[in-house]
């Protein structure tokens, strides 16, 4: 081979002579030859893959710019070089065979010619290239900078040559010359982006799409990125757009592809598992020859318990399996095939610098060695470790962009399939479980797809390092391994156990916030029935079984990063002890110790990563399982319902039976109903007997056992409880139908919705918060209705809508929406409703009783048949039908009506069952400074006080409109007294011993760091006398392995003191916002959300808790890593002192910008995030009411629309993550360089040992720099946790509950209430809400209270109650002034029945009596008053039977009568009852008013009245007007007046006193 190349060349091909000294060189003929056809061969390979856009693309191609125009003419030239080149030995050749000298080497001809072919590829290349987004091309580049770096050989050769005089061929020279600047020149320009014209504002958006391929691997397009962040917070708009491929849309597109195809293949196999099943047990599925309908009523026979336990066996059972994760390699398979590249080249480089290590220690040692070796291997040991940097970056990128595109597939899928979901899935997991889908398991996947990769190369990174650790120490290494590998089993048994124990932590967590929700949901009642001690007692206990499962979590973590950091440690005694030990011959020197260090440390990250990302495989097993379960399950099926053209009827029933679960008894049964089109249908039946579940199955979300149902048109639904998004109040009504202006207007007006806009501050701009929270219920109701008007559909399916709003508003609602002249008059409609004074105006009535019709027809004949219905009517009627309905309608146009128009609504309740409390205050205080406003008639438009960090908005905001100010993101640096909050919670002295226990340790480090390179330099001395000395090599041994244990008790003592530490500081901080919280006033509840509350005791908490302490010690640990290194270095190299300064300066500036940035960026990421899984669970909570519209689409691509918000940041976060590290791992390989560098000059005056200790520690230093930035950042964005926390100790609280003053032993003894001169106002800002209030109201006196909606008739509760404070004038209670006691004494002694029951989680018991005051006996006395006893008795566990979260497991009826029992236990003189009769039906209405009557004969009663008949009877009759008392007297008299009490009373149908209905 040698000898044809020689003859090609016509000169010497190889000769190691040239090496052989000082200025060595390579042969010119090895530098024509291999030196040029490698880099032609890479383009040769690769190039032509970079021509097929070219023939693909359907684009057009792009403008010529300047950088194209130059690139091309280059290109150009060096053509024509190449040509040149050729001609001149074409001619020379000519020449010479005249002259007939010797041949001219085949060199000269194929050279040229190569070139000529590779430079018009490159001119076809760069053509190609204008047909892509990006215009460079990465083959391009590397062939270029491989052709300059090849190329360098040869130029030098020929400048020595130049330079003595001995170039024979000066034109060849020439050219050279020129054709190596013309390639520099290209590199250089190959470097900047080529942007085309049209290109630019998509660049603009996305800088990455056009970055040049090196901007591209040293991510300096994003530099832009943290200049802005650096200059200025960052903030949503600032970021740029993902790039096409990272859209949600087009991610979770292909992978909705792939997992249908999966989940049909699964079904498959599902369906043959069964098959398999059948035939091994075939007597299960004999149904005794019954029919299908038939069997499900058998089943009502089977023992309930069986029941349960076969239904949950079957839904829990046999799933689709094993397609998640093939679907999820499908979809990214490309990405997966690039990491794998990447990651191989790393894993393979990895292993060079050790070995570059080797070669250094000897050329040290060495004194013959020529000086060039030593340049050569720092060069080689900073080109490889760039080169690792390069590809490790790449490889992260390609599995963080993998991570975040598997989460938003996954987010995706779980939306969609939400929107499909059958009802048994919906049963089997609750908002919370799905939610948890969506959060969890997404994010789980997330985190495993980082790692993912570990699985195999981790395998492979062990085997390469006992191969080399063999070929260094023999079997002595096997001692090394074997410690690594004892220490895997006790990892396994700390990580199991503090699985275990993480796991019992979870449940704790979640039972500590679910109780918290329920103190948030149902603070008002807390307050008013003085329960917070008892609540705060239950949410200690649990706090503190959750701090002692974290102290024994943090002490197992602490004895694993123990293991952990003392592994290598361990292992570098152990091995070489036994290696010096085993053989006399055996001598330790510097080349084996620190080779042998620095493989130990390779092999330290597999073997750690391996058993985390086990670890981690097992959860994501289990998130894939309920995933699986999720997907796979079956949609929901609607095959019942059929469309087919009926020109008699819109809706029928053919002989239906629907239930709500499979295999469960039919809820409704045997169903045949017609209903004609354009007809009014009500369906009136007891509490319970299916009318809601009659239209569900209308709407396709029941089960269904037989028949069908057809439904004619399109359908629009209002359910019971309204389904309010969070939204401007228009946005709700228009529910994304475009506006048309005219009949919004009128939607409004006959939803009785025009009086509620003048109240609402920012009018039907107003923001709703969750759930609705700032509406009353009537007010959503009314919402929910005008959404349906508006949508003008064919058939209104309208469940209850009358139930939450007074008489007369439910009145105009009918007459002007539903009844026969209203709005729908053509629409077919079917009401469920308990208001029996409609029906007389309905077409039709359907009558249901346990789920079947029993009658069904007119008005008038279901009154004739004398059936359930007249009974119904004769038990409950009201005497309004009556009245004709002109002299009601009437009443509105006597001249003293005018004014009052339709906003005589009295306060609207809100809706029962509810999990929230209504905004009671704040809807009162808007309600008010809105009635201000008017009174004025000057709406002036105050600035809104948005909160920092958002854009104005572009209309002035009213003020007010704004119910909940939006979160402050915090800004800028965090403060250093946060930091000194947190350590002053851990402790002072607990503070200074961890830090003393961590220097301690790293002392320790350097000394056996130092200790070791002095033990290695003894194998120089030892040439002389070739025995090593016994004794000094045991003390060598010895004081290496002592001070090896010296260092790991420091860091055991210093991690155990960090875990006592960390744990008394999240107590503290825990503690303090709890009881903090708890004694915060009312109105702080009402203006801040619910969620964000919650998020203090979750997030924050849980980041003091276990996130805040791992930063620190990590933070602490790199801090001090690295000042070891480096003075290591220094001890080594002093110069390297000099160096550290500039390098320090490029370190901290790196630092700064990605800091800033990258805080920000994580703050973004959490802001963002919060609106997917609060769309989603608003979504999943209104699942019927999307469906019923049918606006699922319309929901999922806002779904995609908010997951790519989030994903920009997060996109963004992932690349500053890179940014960083390519800079800071650039800083760490100069400092590699630079001590190796510093080696080699100071070749003669140093030691192996020291040598190798010093580039060995700087070799690890790299990733250490790393970690301190990321550290540094986790712990300025974590410790904000503790500001937030902070902000809420912070809260004003209310007076105190106890003062010194107490009350009388059984105060209130009469019951007196006196008023005098009372005022009070909601917020020091703001107008009186009641205005000189007096009066007295006597022992045992009944007084109803009436008044317009914001007249003040709840502000008078909560005086009473002190949840608001006077502004002047007082209150006395049995003489005694109310604002001199403590609030618990006020509100232990008074007795409310709140208009909402609210019931918390926890036992029956708990719920009547939460400190265990009363007897037994006196709670079964109470239930019994309260029609309970029954029902109580009947219940398995009797008073221990389990209320589940927010009393969802009783009906409304039965929370109702418990708030009863609650105020007959307490029995105090003064009840004060908010009436609650809105969604009771008519019969737990008289219940409840028959035992008041009886049981607080004894009591003074105030009764705040919505509904007149229920205070007919009382004493006295208060009448409430803007805060004034106007009319106080008994109702006969007020009757006569003819005052506003009397016109209230006509217009709800009451004549006289004795027509009170009850």
């Amino acid at each position: 081979m040698a000898a044809a190349l020689e003859q090609f060349c016509g000169s010497v091909f190889w000769n190691s002579s040239f090496l052989d000294r000082d200025d060595a060189d390579l042969p010119l003929c090895f530098e024509q030859t291999v030196l040029t056809w490698v880099p032609l061969g890479f383009v040769w390979l690769f190039g032509p893959w970079q021509l097929l856009p070219m023939c693909r693309s359907k684009r057009k191609k792009s403008s010529v710019t300047r950088i194209y125009f130059t690139k091309q003419a280059l290109t150009i030239l060096l053509l024509l070089l190449a040509l040149t080149e050729l001609i001149f030995t074409i001619v020379q050749d000519l020449g010479q065979q005249s002259t007939a000298t010797s041949q001219t080497p085949a060199v000269q001809y194929t050279n040229p010619v190569l070139y000529v072919i590779t430079w018009l590829l490159v001119l076809l290349i760069h053509y190609s290239r204008r047909f892509g987004t990006r215009r460079d091309s990465w083959t391009l580049f590397l062939f270029l900078i491989l052709s300059v770096l090849c190329g360098m050989f040869q130029l030098q050769t020929l400048i020595r040559q130049a330079v003595q005089g001995s170039i024979s061929d000066i034109p060849r020279f020439c050219l050279f010359i020129l054709s190596y600047g013309i390639q520099l020149f290209l590199v250089i320009i190959s470097a900047i982006s080529d942007i085309a014209p049209e290109m630019k504002e998509a660049a603009k958006k996305n800088p990455e799409i056009t970055a040049s391929f090196l901007s591209f691997i040293t991510f300096h397009w994003y530099n832009r990125m943290l200049l802005k962040g650096y200059k200025k917070p960052l903030e949503m708009d600032d970021l740029w757009d993902l790039k096409d491929a990272d859209k949600t849309s087009l991610v979770s597109g292909t992978f909705e592809k792939n997992m249908q195809a999966g989940i049909k293949k699964a079904r498959r196999e599902l369906e043959i598992r069964h098959r398999r099943r059948r035939h091994r047990s075939p007597i299960n599925d004999q149904r005794n020859g019954l029919s299908k309908a038939q069997s499900q009523d058998a089943l009502v026979l089977v023992n309930q318990k069986q029941k349960k336990k076969r239904v949950k066996g079957d839904a829990r059972g046999d799933y689709t399996k094993s397609w998640l994760l093939v679907a999820l390699m499908e979809t990214f398979a490309e990405n997966l095939l690039k990491s794998v590249a990447f990651k191989l080249v790393y894993d393979l480089l990895v292993f060079v610098s050790p070995q570059l290590l080797k070669l250094m220690i000897s050329f040290v040692s060495d004194q013959e060695a020529y000086i060039w070796h030593g340049y050569l291997y720092a060069v080689l040991l900073f080109a490889t470790a760039q080169v690792q940097t390069f590809c490790l970056q790449q490889y992260f990128l390609l599995c963080f962009n993998l991570g975040m595109n598997v989460r938003t597939s996954l987010m995706a899928a779980i939306y969609k399939k939400a929107l499909t979901v059958s009802n048994v899935m919906r049963k089997e997991s609750t908002v919370g479980e799905t939610v948890n889908l969506m959060s969890a398991d997404a994010q789980r996947f997330m985190d495993f797809t980082n790692f993912v990769h570990q699985l195999w190369s981790s395998p492979l990174q062990i085997a390469l390092s006992i191969v080399f650790l063999w070929g260094e120490l023999g079997p002595s290494m096997l001692a090394g391994i074997g410690v690594m590998v004892l220490l895997l089993p006790i990892n396994a048994v700390l990580v199991t156990k503090a699985r275990a124990i993480q796991m019992q932590n979870m449940a704790n967590k979640d039972e500590r916030l679910k109780i918290m929700n329920e103190i948030l949901s149902g603070i008002k009642i807390l307050k008013l029935f003085a329960w917070e001690p008892s609540f705060e007692q239950r949410i200690g206990q649990i706090r503190a079984r959750e701090l002692k499962g974290l102290l024994k979590f943090s002490y197992l973590q602490a004895i694993s990063i123990f293991l952990f950091t003392c592994a290598p440690v361990i292992v570098s005694v152990v091995t070489f002890a036994v290696y010096v030990m085993v053989g006399e011959e055996n001598v330790l020197d510097a080349q084996k110790a620190f080779t042998s260090i620095a493989l130990f440390n390779v092999l330290r990250f597999p073997l750690t990563m391996l058993p985390l990302v086990l670890s981690s495989l097992v959860q994501v097993t289990v998130s894939t399982e309920r995933l699986e379960r999720y997907l796979g399950s079956d949609d929901l099926d609607t095959s019942a319902i059929w469309h087919d053209p009926d020109p008699d009827c819109a809706v029928r029933f053919s002989d239906s039976s629907f239930a709500w679960e499979r295999n469960s008894d039919a809820t409704i049964r045997d169903i045949t109903l017609k209903i004609p089109h354009g007809h009014l249908v009500a369906v009136v039946g007891a509490v319970g007997s299916g009318k809601s579940s009659l239209l569900s199955a209308m709407l396709g979300e029941m089960e269904n056992i037989k028949g069908h149902v057809n439904i004619q048109g399109s359908v629009a639904y209002v359910p019971q409880q309204a389904w309010i998004q969070n939204a401007t109040l228009k946005d709700n009504i228009l529910f994304g139908s475009p506006l048309d202006e005219a009949r919004y207007q009128q939607v409004l007006e006959a939803c009785a919705l025009l009086p509620d806009l003048q109240l609402l501050p920012g009018g039907d701009l107003t923001e709703i918060g969750e759930k609705g929270i700032n509406l009353s219920g009537g007010q959503k109701q009314r919402v929910s209705l005008a959404r349906a008007v508006y949508n003008n559909a064919d058939i209104y399916l309208l469940d209850d809508p009358l139930s939450a709003v007074d008489s007369h508003v439910g009145r105009h609602i009918f007459d002007k929406v539903l009844g026969p002249d209203g709005l729908l008059q053509h629409k077919t409609r079917i009401l469920v409703t308990h208001s029996l004074n409609f029906l007389a105006q309905v077409d039709d009535i359907v009558m249901l009783v346990a789920g079947a019709v029993s009658e069904q027809g007119s008005y008038s004949t279901l009154l004739a048949n004398g059936g359930e219905f007249a009974q119904l009517l004769t038990t409950y009627g009201n005497q309004q039908e009556n009245m004709p309905e002109e002299e009601v309608m009437g009443k509105r146009h006597h001249p003293k009506w005018v004014g009052m128009g339709e906003e005589l609504e009295l306060d609207g309740d809100p809706e029962p069952g509810a999990e929230e409390m209504p905004a009671d205050i704040v809807t009162m205080t808007q309600k008010s400074e809105a009635s201000i406003q008017q009174k004025n008639f000057t709406r002036r438009s105050e600035p809104s006080s948005s909160s920092r960090g958002l854009k104005p908005p572009s209309m002035e905001e009213v003020k007010g409109q704004r119910l909940i100010e939006n979160e402050a993101v915090e800004t800028g640096k965090v403060k250093f007294t946060v930091y000194l909050q947190y350590l002053r919670a851990v402790g002072s002295g607990f503070s200074i011993w961890v830090f003393i226990a961590y220097l301690g340790q790293y002392v320790a480090t350097v000394g056996s760091s130092l200790w070791l390179s002095a033990w290695t330099n003894d194998a120089q001395k030892l040439n002389q006398n070739d025995t090593y000395p016994a004794t000094q090599r045991d003390m060598r041994v010895g004081v290496y392995g002592a001070l090896g244990v010296v260092q790991a008790l420091f860091l055991l003592a210093g991690s155990f003191l960090a875990s006592n530490g960390a744990v008394r500081a999240s107590r503290f901080l825990h503690l303090q916002l709890l009881s903090n919280i708890l004694r915060a006033p009312m109105s702080f509840f009402d203006t801040t959300p619910t969620g964000r509350i919650v998020n203090r005791f979750a997030k924050d908490i849980f980041t003091v808790d276990e996130t805040i302490p791992m930063s620190f010690r990590s933070w602490l640990s790199c801090f001090l890593g690295i000042l070891s290194t480096l003075l290591l270095i220094c001890l080594a190299t002093p110069y390297f002192g000099i160096i550290i300064v500039p390098l320090g300066i490029l370190y901290y500036f790196v630092q700064q910008f990605y800091v800033a940035t990258s805080r920000q960026l994580r703050r973004l990421d959490s802001v963002t995030r919060s609106p997917i899984y609060s769309h989603f669970s608003e979504t999943v909570s209104g699942l019927s009411v999307i469906r019923a519209y049918g606006h699922q689409e319309r929901f999922l691509l806002h779904n995609e629309k908010i997951v790519d918000v989030n994903q920009k940041s997060v996109y963004s976060w992932i690349i500053s993550n890179r940014w960083l590290a390519v800079r800071l791992e650039f800083v760490g390989n100069l400092v590699v360089f630079f001590s190796a560098l510093l080696a080699v000059f100071s070749k003669g005056s140093l030691e192996g040992g020291i040598v190798g200790l010093s580039i060995s520690s700087a070799l690890n230093v790299t990733q250490t720099l790393n970690w301190l930035v990321r550290m540094t950042s986790e712990l300025e964005t974590n410790i904000v946790a503790v500001e937030r926390v902070h902000e809420y100790t912070q809260v004003a609280n209310e007076a105190p509950w106890v003062t010194a003053q107490r009350p009388p032993p059984n105060w209130p003894s009469k019951g007196e209430i006196c008023i005098v001169d009372y005022r009070v106002r909601y917020r020091p800002e703001l107008e009186l809400v009641l205005d000189g209030i007096n009066c007295d109201i006597k022992s045992t006196e009944k007084v109803g209270v009436v008044g317009r909606t914001g007249a003040g008739k709840s502000s008078l509760t909560n005086c009473l109650f002190r949840i608001l404070e006077a502004a002047g004038g007082k209150i006395l209670i049995d003489g005694l002034d109310i604002a001199t006691i403590g609030l618990h004494d006020l509100r232990q002694n008074l007795t409310i029945i709140p208009q909402d029951p609210v019931l918390f989680s926890g036992t029956l018991r708990m719920n009547l009596d939460p400190f265990d005051q009363y007897s037994d006996e006196e709670v079964w006395h109470a239930l019994e008053l309260a029609h309970l006893k029954s029902y109580v008795r009947d219940l398995p566990e009797g008073l221990s039977h389990l209320v589940s979260e927010a009393g969802e497991n009783m009906s409304v009826g039965q929370r109702q009568l418990l708030c009863l029992a609650r105020a007959l236990l307490r029995k105090s003189k003064i009840l004060i009852l908010d009436e609650a009769t809105a969604a009771v039906d008519m019969e737990t209405d008289h219940l409840i008013q028959e035992t008041i009557r009886s049981e607080f004969a004894k009591c003074t009663v105030l009764t705040i009245a919505h509904r007149l008949h229920t205070i007919m009877d009382s004493n006295r009759v208060m009448v409430l007007q803007a805060g004034k008392i106007v009319e106080f007297s008994n109702p006969e008299q007020l009757l006569q007046e003819e005052g506003i009490f009397a016109g209230m009373a006509k217009d709800a149908g009451i004549v006289g006193t004795q027509d009170s209905a009850l």
